[in-house]
């Protein structure tokens, strides 16, 4: 352990003696012992060390009040410790730790883990300095190859836990299955904790050019039976899931897998011998969701904490020793907020100096606009802000088919309004202000797509809308999103003309689509220069996974527009605005 993980432990030793003896109670006259455990959990921390937002490079605030960063979530671990004995206490994560922040695509990217002699993962140092005890793998976990993941993965002073993570080849586990931790109790046999550790199928659509052919992803249900009695019959008296996995039962892609995306309320309901699960992916704060066991009838208790460090989850265990062995009398969970303590001052000091070259990297400019572009109004009126995204995909995607027998076709890109916030103001233009305009690290592919593919692609995209009758009061508030659809899977597609009627059903609205002034050829042939995700099947959308891939490669749409940005030196939407699209309710526009 570090220096500072010594420090803490030291700082608890005392309570946790006191607390580790059994406490002895009367039950029908019999003394009974008791033991308390306290099982604390993060999940999809993405990057975040500090209360920072690197996009505007101030302090993080919403309108909630929420606070973000490990070092937060340090103070509250070191509490909880302090309170139930450091002896008593596990802490462990589900997921989606090295992607989501300019601080882990700099340690990815810019000043890679992987060079010879490179730095060691800021989630690393954090990570190993708080003391977790084991993290379960999350599908971002690989969204920079598997050579980053196994060197972050050397880096940490606990396993990478990942049973349905399986060699292509021999289907036996790439990771580590489980972690066991061992609990001495004064006097009685030890407790011992079994944590299993499952991650989401989704990844083999998602990082598909990473994976395939190496690493394969069966279901949570499937392979949770297979390894808890196994862990049950190694001795575990309790059984922790850490699972990448939401609790909803539905699934992003479609039937594009036999296996569900968000199982784990699946798990605890259809497996027994588990007594809680600790809940990712999702980004949803769950204090406490109680399943009962199909099977045993016993029941399961889930928490899932908010994102990026904003909740601690902790679950706490009250456990009888009874006939020689001890059992689970009852399982609590619940949450913390981050925001209701401040930093610890020893990650600070572990991490600011990598902080500190982030943000004077993200600061750089690297253009100058002479407008302030904005994704306030995107979600429902064409704004050139998308349009430089489908520009520079298109120029990309152009310059990189030049010769080919490709060349020829014309290119269409597609880009989602993925924040409504995002500006990159009048003047100088950073880094910065481009990063918060692509927020996700994709990368590029070009597929092949008819024109009737197209429009299959644009009436899935228009369900995103909410159906607006003509005359009737529009409130841009509750527009969109209809079905719960997020931003990210709504497309602009360049390159077209059309408009969406939402006063249609869902399916019926694209209307007047053309091509360079005539009604589009459902035969003709387009190069579609797309995400990663979405050429991946990410979002269900209809022909585009199966469409022919023509090319692809590993630079992040983020930096091919910072790229572009940088050679044109100015940011005039002269170049690159277009008005492709509108929204109508039988032919009149919703915004004249």
């Amino acid at each position: 352990m570090t220096g500072a993980g010594v420090a803490l432990t030291g700082a608890v030793a005392a309570p946790a003696a006191r607390a580790a003896e059994a406490a002895t109670t009367k039950e029908g006259g019999e003394p009974v012992k008791r033991y308390a455990l306290t099982v604390m959990g993060t999940t999809d921390l993405h990057g975040h060390v500090f209360n920072w937002d690197y996009f505007k490079d101030a302090e993080y605030t919403d309108s909630a009040g929420n606070a973000q960063g490990l070092a937060r979530i340090s103070t509250l671990v070191n509490q909880v410790r302090a309170e139930k004995g450091r002896r008593n206490t596990m802490l462990l994560d589900a997921g989606d730790t090295i992607q989501g922040t300019p601080l882990t695509y700099y340690y990815a990217k810019v000043d890679p883990i992987t060079a010879e002699g490179g730095p060691v993962h800021p989630m690393a140092q954090a990570m190993n300095a708080i003391g977790y005890d084991a993290v379960a793998l999350g599908n971002h976990e690989f969204n920079y190859g598997i050579e980053t993941l196994r060197k972050f993965e050397e880096q940490c002073d606990f396993p990478l836990l990942g049973a349905n993570a399986l060699d292509a080849k021999t289907l036996r586990p790439a990771f580590p299955p489980y972690f066991f931790k061992t609990f001495r109790v004064p006097g009685l046999p030890p407790v011992k904790v079994a944590v299993l550790g499952l991650t989401n199928p989704g990844i083999a659509i998602w990082d598909k050019a990473y994976v395939q052919g190496k690493l394969t992803f069966p279901g949570l249900e499937e392979q949770a039976a297979k390894w808890v009695p196994k862990l049950r019959s190694m001795g575990a008296d309790v059984v922790v899931v850490s699972a990448h996995s939401g609790s909803s039962g539905t699934s992003s892609y479609g039937d594009q897998l036999p296996y569900v995306e968000n199982s784990a309320a699946l798990v605890a309901q259809q497996v027994p011998g588990i007594d809680a699960i600790l809940v990712g992916h999702a980004h949803v704060e769950i204090p406490e969701l109680k399943v009962t066991n199909e099977k045993t009838g016993k029941t399961v208790v889930l928490s899932e904490p908010l994102a990026y460090a904003e909740r601690l989850s902790l679950f706490d265990f009250e456990l009888v020793f009874k006939r020689g062995r001890w059992v689970v009398e009852s399982v609590a969970a619940s949450v913390l907020n981050s925001n209701s303590v401040a930093d610890d001052p020893e990650i600070t000091r572990l991490l600011k100096d990598d902080h500190d070259v982030v943000v004077a990297y993200v600061n750089q400019v690297v253009g100058t606009a002479t407008e302030t572009l904005t994704t306030v109004e995107a979600r429902y009126k064409d704004a050139p802000i998308i349009d430089l995204i489908t520009k520079v995909q298109e120029d990309v995607v152009k310059a990189a088919l030049a010769g080919t027998e490709y060349a020829s076709l014309p290119v269409l890109a597609q880009a989602s309004p993925f924040s409504r916030t995002s500006a990159i103001p009048a003047g100088d233009v950073t880094i910065r202000d481009l990063s918060s305009l692509y927020v996700y690290d994709n990368t590029l592919v070009a597929k092949v797509m008819t024109g009737a593919q197209v429009r299959a692609y644009l009436e899935y995209s228009a369900a995103y809308f909410v159906q607006t009758a003509a005359g009737a009061p529009v409130d841009v508030e509750k527009l969109t999103n209809a079905g719960g659809r997020p931003d990210y899977n709504y497309d602009y597609v360049s390159g077209l003309t059309y408009e969406i009627d939402i006063a249609q059903a869902a399916g019926s609205r694209i209307k007047n689509l053309s091509y360079e002034g005539a009604a589009l050829d459902d035969a003709q042939e387009f190069v579609f220069a797309v995400n990663n995700y979405r050429a991946n099947g990410g979002g269900a959308f209809p022909h585009v996974a199966a469409a022919t891939e023509v090319w692809s490669e590993s630079t992040e749409i983020r930096t091919r527009i910072a790229e572009w940005v940088t050679q044109k030196g100015t940011l005039d939407p002269k170049e690159f605005a277009s008005v492709g699209w509108k929204l109508t309710r039988d032919g009149a526009p919703v915004f004249p």
